[in-house]
């Protein structure tokens, strides 16, 4: 089918999106970038607009009805984590059935008529920009991450210095297991000394 690669998108996305929320801690649910500051989402709220809004998005712009509450009965890390566990893989196996001619066809997103195929691009990066917010969240809180697109300062540094992609776990089924025993995320070898932006010392090139 045409469209499956917006499916296998959507499938590792909703990964992403799990281990990110699985390399916090439950202390952190509160946490705001910025202490005091209520413009800045904390990470309780992020993980609730993720699951609502996509919830609203899969409804209404794309007819998908999982027949499940959004939000986990209890706020924690670990019921948010299991609620878009389920929901999203529900979601996943309805997509897996879709026929060209539905990601082709139109539907409403808010005020605009927009092909399904542009609402499901537009979803990924919406939840894609909410991760990024996140990540950052993690460093701010001086936190060790794994890879979610490629290498990053803890798991060896650049890419074009060869640093590896180091998942915190292999899959959604690894990760519920492993953070439901309290965590057993891969371990990180950190840069080793080696650069882990392209601008190490700050400085500017024309």
């Amino acid at each position: 089918m045409r469209y499956d690669f917006l499916v296998e998108t959507y499938e590792t996305e909703r990964i992403k999106v799990l281990s990110v929320w699985s390399e916090f801690r439950d202390e952190d649910l509160p946490v705001r970038p910025r202490a005091g500051d209520p413009r800045g989402r904390s990470l309780r709220e992020q993980m609730v607009h993720q699951c609502v809004s996509e919830n609203l998005w899969f409804l209404n712009m794309l007819g998908i009805d999982v027949s499940a509450r959004p939000l986990p009965k209890t706020e924690t890390r670990l019921e948010f984590i299991q609620r878009y566990a389920e929901d999203s893989n529900k979601r996943l196996v309805i997509l897996r059935t879709k026929e060209e001619s539905w990601w082709e066809g139109e539907t409403k997103f808010f005020d605009v008529k927009r092909s399904r195929t542009w609402v499901m691009v537009r979803r990924i990066a919406h939840s894609a920009h909410h991760r990024g917010q996140q990540m950052a969240m993690l460093r701010m809180l001086g936190r060790d991450l794994h890879s979610n697109y490629g290498p990053t300062a803890d798991t060896g540094g650049l890419m074009q210095n060869h640093a590896p992609t180091i998942y915190a776990y292999d899959g959604v089924e690894a990760l519920l297991a492993g953070e439901l025993a309290g965590g057993k995320k891969r371990a990180l070898p950190g840069a080793g000394g080696k650069a882990v932006t392209e601008r190490p010392d700050g400085s500017s090139k024309s």
